[in-house]
């Protein structure tokens, strides 16, 4: 096993250069942030290269590298379906056909938030402020579990105290998100975008020349099935090799169908941190500009995770004569960054390559968490803190101070500084709570409960001429509450983390054994059961409003 640790001089060297760029940028988006507009959606002007790197970067993190790498390299090559659908849904459709109208109606409504772009949009200050508490109240998860990605690599690569890492992280983030915007966000989610883009093209061709090439090191893994073959557990869930997909219709088919490829790959489509992005393009053209470059970086970035995840397999077996998931003891978050370390260590300037793809790492959580922390900082300063002041202003409707002429009474970049500040400290203290083995599980959470909530919603407003904000206020809240229910009291895998079912109930089960009519409801994710039901709410109040003799 090769010892954690690099050279602190190389290291200390690569990250004063590195934190040097970020200040800059920090700087650079401190001095353009004059107004709101700039804090919130960087005047609408932002580079189309600038927008898809930034996309791609905080869409795909150490979510997508550190935690669906492990997911990938415990179960196997499943997961590069989750890849297509990350470019058909979370790209091109959410480009061509979401990015679009969403640019174009934000900028008519002038919408700084995604929250603003659906109240602004139902004339609803309810929907604002609902949508809002849904952020805070799902993001803390995803944005933990995005800095728990960086984290693990800090202490697998230096060797360094966790806490010290956790803090120093999450300080050096918030204070470039809060003084400088989305502007320095997103010039600084570009620059570690072409971090992340460079390095795990070299971690790709470093994993494959170690294996023997791609024809040897695939076949390796084919091979495994085999010999040693996959462990009794995993067996029995449907697992049947590292290059093949689950049994059709087994536990662990409907947990890979269910909660990684709909969760996340539908779940891209209503993220509040990537709409605002659209809203920052200066025209349609600057989208379509920024897809095709946006294209190359997921297919490179997501592409090798979840390629040199399985492959670790290979490596982990031939040196040690066990599996991935064995070697490291069992949490998946630990398979890349353990893997890293050991296959770039045995290269000449291995401790160059470490401290290059440490750089990576922290730039892709960098990137995401940036993002989050700013749609949070701007949900509680800007949605729910003018939602409270409209109230106590005194006038007869609180839509008259969101979205009339004098809502800048009620506008602060202070309040959203300030929100930004509290959300990392609950970050924080959520991320010291979380378990092993958990980034890839909070990710589809957080994407799955935001497209249970919001996509029916944010689909019909883009397309109506005439949105029906009664169906979407109900839509909004039904799917919220439908995904609470259910990923709370019997999804399995959630309801048994979070424990609130076991606290309520006691026997830890809340639906024992329930298979009618032959499906696994305790593997199946809250998703499939919180989206139809919001959609057909949605649909239902159309409908009826579509009756004849409707007012």
């Amino acid at each position: 096993m090769v010892e954690a640790g690099v050279d602190m001089t190389m290291f200390a060297a690569v990250a004063v250069f590195y934190l040097a760029l970020t200040a800059l940028l920090a700087y650079y988006g401190y001095r353009k942030t004059l107004a709101n507009e700039d804090f919130m959606v960087a005047g609408r002007r932002i580079n189309p290269v600038v927008l898809a790197l930034s996309y791609g970067a905080t869409f795909l993190s150490t979510a997508a590298i550190v935690g669906f790498g492990g997911v990938s390299g415990n179960l196997g090559m499943g997961t590069i379906w989750l890849l297509a659908l990350n470019i058909l849904f979370g790209l091109i459709v959410a480009f061509l056909v979401f990015g679009k109208r969403t640019r174009r109606m934000g900028k008519r409504l002038n919408a700084l938030t995604f929250p603003d772009f659906l109240g602004r949009s139902f004339n609803s200050p309810f929907i604002q402020m609902f949508a809002a508490v849904v952020i805070l109240i799902g993001m803390p998860l995803y944005c933990a579990a995005v800095l728990l990605g960086g984290v693990n690599f800090i202490v697998a690569s230096l060797g360094i105290d966790r806490d010290f890492a956790l803090l120093t992280l999450a300080i050096i983030v918030t204070l470039y998100v809060a003084y400088g915007g989305i502007i320095a966000v997103m010039y600084n989610d570009a620059l570690q975008g072409g971090i992340m883009f460079l390095g795990m093209i070299l971690l790709l061709v470093v994993t494959y020349y170690t294996l023997g090439g791609v024809v040897e090191a695939n076949s390796a893994l084919t091979a495994m099935a085999d010999d040693p073959g996959v462990s009794a557990g995993l067996a029995d869930a449907g697992m049947r090799g590292w290059t093949t997909f689950p049994e059709f219709g087994s536990a662990l088919w409907w947990t890979f169908v269910t909660t990684f490829l709909l969760g996340v790959g539908i779940g891209a489509m209503a993220q509040p941190q990537l709409a605002v992005r659209y809203m920052t393009a200066e025209s349609g053209r600057s989208l379509n500009r920024a897809l095709m470059v946006g294209g190359i970086f997921i297919l490179v970035v997501v592409g090798t995770a979840y390629t040199v995840g399985p492959l670790s397999n290979v490596y982990f077996y031939n040196e040690y004569g066990q599996t991935a998931i064995q070697y490291v003891g069992g949490d998946t978050d630990m398979i890349i960054p353990v893997f890293v370390n050991e296959i770039f260590g045995g290269h000449t300037l291995g401790e160059l390559f470490i401290v290059l793809f440490l750089l990576t790492l922290l730039a892709a959580a960098m990137s995401t968490i940036s993002s989050l922390l700013h749609t949070m900082g701007a949900s509680a300063g800007y949605d729910i803190w003018r939602h409270i002041r409209a109230n106590r202003s005194g006038m007869h409707s609180p839509a008259e101070v969101l979205y009339g002429k004098d809502r800048e009474l009620v506008t602060s970049m202070r309040a959203s500084r300030i929100g930004t500040m509290v959300m990392i400290v609950i970050t924080v203290a959520v991320a010291y709570s979380m378990p092993g083995s958990i980034i890839a599980r909070a990710t589809a959470v957080f994407m799955g409960l935001t497209a249970s909530a919001f996509l029916p919603a944010y689909t019909h407003v883009i397309f109506s001429k005439s949105p029906n904000a009664q169906g979407a206020k109900w839509s909004i809240v039904v799917g919220t509450v439908a995904w609470m229910l259910w990923g709370l009291f019997v999804h399995g895998t959630n309801a048994n983390q979070i424990g609130l079912r076991d606290a309520l109930f006691g026997d830890g089960k809340l639906l024992p054994a329930v298979t009618w009519p032959g499906l696994p409801w305790m593997n199946i994710d809250p998703l499939v059961i919180a989206l139809p039901l919001s959609a057909a709410v949605m649909a239902a109040f159309i409908i009826r409003d579509r009756r004849p003799g409707r007012p």
